[in-house]
């Protein structure tokens, strides 16, 4: 049965960008990764759901679950998620063995970074129509992991070095 790893940390922080070089890095070395990343799924697994803790509780677990169900068909299933709540990461943990790996990065390197504008929107002045009043870690929750099996510090990191970090870790964890 393949391994499931739960990615986190704050939008910008760098999880869709390991998690696609995890995946290059193991087809290179045949190794069967699949990649689900939470913006993707949020636009068809999980479409129904908002922002509110029950329904991003509801996000992850229905993420935990699909990867579940395909871990046996793959060596490594990673989510990449910003999954905020440790009763969420906590879950994957218990019902799937699902190690975490949480992308810390400072707030003011991701309003730096914003690739998706998300940042620049949510510091728009309430009254603005384009306004995002949940963004997590900024104006929502994000309760910082009690329980990494590995933490990376992306501001100080380049994605190389973030890559080289995780596959180290796994090769020590026996997962690759």
């Amino acid at each position: 049965m393949g391994n499931i790893i739960q990615l986190t940390g704050l939008s910008g922080s760098g999880k869709t960008t390991l998690s696609n070089a995890l995946f290059e890095w193991g087809s290179r070395q045949h190794l069967k990764v699949k990649v689900i990343d939470g913006d993707v799924y949020r636009q068809t697994l999980c479409k129904d759901l908002g922002f509110s803790k029950a329904d991003r509780l509801e996000n992850i677990s229905r993420l935990g679950a699909y990867a579940g169900s395909i871990a046996a068909d793959n060596d490594l299933v990673c989510i990449a998620a910003i999954n905020p709540y440790e009763e969420g990461r906590n879950k994957l943990r218990l019902k799937y063995g699902a190690l975490l790996i949480w992308l810390k990065c400072d707030l003011k390197t991701l309003i730096s970074r914003d690739p998706k504008g998300l940042y620049r929107k949510a510091l728009l002045p309430d009254t603005h129509p384009d306004k995002i009043h949940n963004l997590t870690g900024l104006n929502d929750t994000f309760e910082t992991p009690a329980l990494s099996d590995l933490t990376l510090d992306t501001d100080q990191l380049d994605p190389e070095e973030v890559l080289a970090h995780t596959i180290r870790f796994l090769e020590q964890k026996q997962w690759v």
